[in-house]
């Protein structure tokens, strides 16, 4: 397996699957890092560089423990402390998604939270994804003095609950 197809399944198995490893994630959303190397039958080297090389910083190892920083479909409670937000935090998706979001916002779908970026430009990347991408800033200052609670995850990504559209300014 090569370092791209390491990284997506160990997102897929620590943010989706964690059964498949035959672990329930710890507090914090750790998994043991043998039981990751049993199941992708890759070397510890390889995993650590997969790690530090990631360029979403999506994964932290930390000894004999490993987990996703964010994007969890599982049940898990990651020990992120509530945090101050920016006035303005970004978010990447793609136009199919615009009445949906203009209409209800956005919501965590079967995530645990939305996700933000710091960045226009990191947005931009994100929502890259599916195509053309769309960037939508969120007025996080205002949602946070309304009484929203953020948290900031380890690899500098803004997560909340949901972003009401009246928070949500949109291109053009």
């Amino acid at each position: 397996m090569n370092d791209e197809q390491v990284s997506r399944r160990l997102s897929y198995l620590l943010r989706h699957a964690p059964g498949d490893l035959g672990v329930t994630l710890e507090p914090g959303g750790w998994a043991p890092v043998q039981a990751v190397l049993r199941h992708l039958r890759v070397p510890r080297e390889q995993l650590e560089r997969v790690v530090a090389t990631n360029n979403k910083r999506r994964f932290t190892l930390e000894g004999g423990r490993i987990r996703a920083n964010q994007g969890h479909s599982v049940p898990v409670d990651l020990d992120l402390s509530p945090a101050v937000p920016p006035a303005l935090l970004y978010h990447g998706t793609h136009p199919g998604a615009l009445p949906a979001i203009r209409r209800e916002g956005l919501r965590r779908m079967s995530r645990h939270h939305v996700h933000l970026s710091p960045d226009p430009e990191t947005a931009r990347r994100v929502g890259a994804r599916r195509g053309k991408p769309v960037v939508l800033t969120t007025r996080a200052g205002d949602m946070h003095a309304a009484g929203h609670v953020f948290y900031l995850s380890e690899n500098g990504v803004w997560l909340v609950e949901v972003v009401p559209p009246e928070y949500l300014e949109f291109p053009g």
